[in-house]
C-alpha cells in the first residue's frame, strides 16, 4: 500500500513503507510482511497485529519510540493522518509567530482524549519538541499513556495525562484557570452507537483490501469512549465549542478533527454564536477519505502576535 501524495510536505510518510529498512527498526514486523497481488511488499490492514506491529516500526524508525504497547482492543490508529494534524498545527502556530514554526518546551498543547495510544503528543514532541497534557475519561487509557511515557526518555518530561472525572466536560476540570495551552486537538468519537462503528470500520477494511467483508471486526481496535458517544461527532464537537468559551483567554488555538462534512454548517453556526474571532478549516486527505481540522480563537491578531511574542520564540 502507498501512501497519498495529498499528505503534508513535513509528512515523514509520503512515500512507500520501506518494509525493509521497518523490519531492521522492529523485528516482530517479519511475520506479517509478504508480497502483494502487484509483487510489492505489504501487509494485511484487516489484521490488528499486523497494523500494532507497522504502528510499532513507524514510531521507532522515525520517532525515536522504542517502546511503544497499547492494551488488547485499543485503537490503534493510522500513523501518517495524526502526523498530518500535528504539521498543520505548526503551519497554525507559525501565522502570529512571522510565519516560522515555534519549536521546543515553551509550546504547550492539550489532546483530549489522548486515549491508549498517546500518537499526538508522541509526534509533537519527536518532531517539534513540544510538551503535552493528554486528557482521557478511561482509567485504563491514563494508565497506558503512563506506561508509554516512562518507557521512553524523551517523552518523560515533555508529556503529562490527567483523568476527566465527568464524562460530560471536555475542558472543565483538565485546564487550571493560570494555564496557558497554545493549541488544543481532539479526535473526537464520530459514531452515535456501536452499530454505526462497526459498520464504519467493515467499509474501511473493504476500501483497504479491496475485498468484500461479511462479518465486521474492528481492525483498528477502539473502545466505546474513542469509536462513538450519545449524539456522535457533532454533539461532542458542539459541547467543546461551548466550554472553550469559558477559556477564551488561556488558549491561542482550539482545533478538533471533523470528520463528517455535513456537520460543518452546524459548527461555523455553533462557533459564530459563542463569537469566535478567527475560524479556519484545513483539509486533509489521505488516500480516498477527506477530513478536515476545524480551529478557531477568541484572540485578535495584535492578541495573537502578542501571545507568540510572550511564548519567546
Amino acid at each position: 500500500m502507498s501512501n497519498t501524495k495529498t499528505l503534508h510536505p513535513r509528512n515523514f510518510h509520503n512515500n512507500r513503507y520501506d518494509f525493509t529498512a521497518l523490519i531492521k527498526s522492529q523485528d516482530s514486523l517479519k511475520e506479517f510482511v509478504k508480497p502483494n497481488k502487484y509483487g510489492d511488499l505489504s501487509i494485511d490492514f484487516a489484521n490488528p497485529d499486523a497494523v500494532i506491529a507497522l504502528n510499532k516500526a513507524l514510531l521507532s524508525h522515525f520517532y525515536g519510540i522504542k517502546n511503544w504497547e497499547i492494551p488488547k482492543g485499543y485503537l490503534c490508529p493510522p500513523i501518517p493522518g495524526r502526523a498530518d494534524y500535528i504539521h498543520y498545527i505548526a503551519d497554525l502556530l507559525a501565522l502570529s509567530n512571522n510565519g516560522k514554526i515555534p519549536k521546543g518546551k515553551t509550546i504547550k498543547g492539550l489532546d483530549v482524549g489522548v486515549g491508549a495510544n498517546c500518537i499526538y503528543p508522541i509526534i509533537g514532541v519527536s518532531i517539534y519538541g513540544w510538551q503535552f497534557l493528554g486528557s482521557d475519561i478511561e482509567k485504563n487509557s491514563i494508565e497506558s499513556v503512563l506506561n508509554i511515557i516512562n518507557s521512553n526518555e524523551i517523552l518523560k518530561e515533555n508529556i503529562k495525562v490527567k483523568q476527566q472525572e465527568n464524562s460530560s466536560n471536555i475542558f472543565v476540570n483538565i485546564i487550571n484557570k493560570d494555564e496557558k495551552y497554545d493549541f488544543t486537538l481532539c479526535n473526537p468519537p464520530f459514531h452515535k452507537s456501536l452499530d454505526e462503528a462497526l459498520a464504519g470500520n467493515k467499509r474501511k477494511v473493504q476500501n483497504l483490501t479491496k475485498q468484500k467483508i461479511i462479518k465486521s471486526a474492528l481492525n483498528f481496535g477502539g473502545k466505546n469512549n474513542e469509536l462513538w458517544c450519545k449524539g456522535g461527532e457533532i454533539t461532542f464537537i458542539k459541547n467543546m465549542i461551548k466550554e472553550s468559551l469559558e477559556f477564551s483567554k488561556n488558549c491561542l488555538w482550539f482545533t478538533t478533527l471533523v470528520s463528517k462534512k455535513e456537520n460543518l454548517p452546524f459548527i461555523y453556526k455553533a462557533l459564530k454564536d459563542i463569537k469566535a474571532v478567527e475560524v479556519k478549516t484545513i483539509e486533509m486527505a489521505h488516500g480516498q477519505k477527506i477530513s478536515r481540522i476545524v480551529a478557531w480563537t477568541f484572540l485578535s491578531k495584535d492578541e495573537q502576535k502578542t501571545w507568540a511574542k510572550n511564548r519567546g520564540n
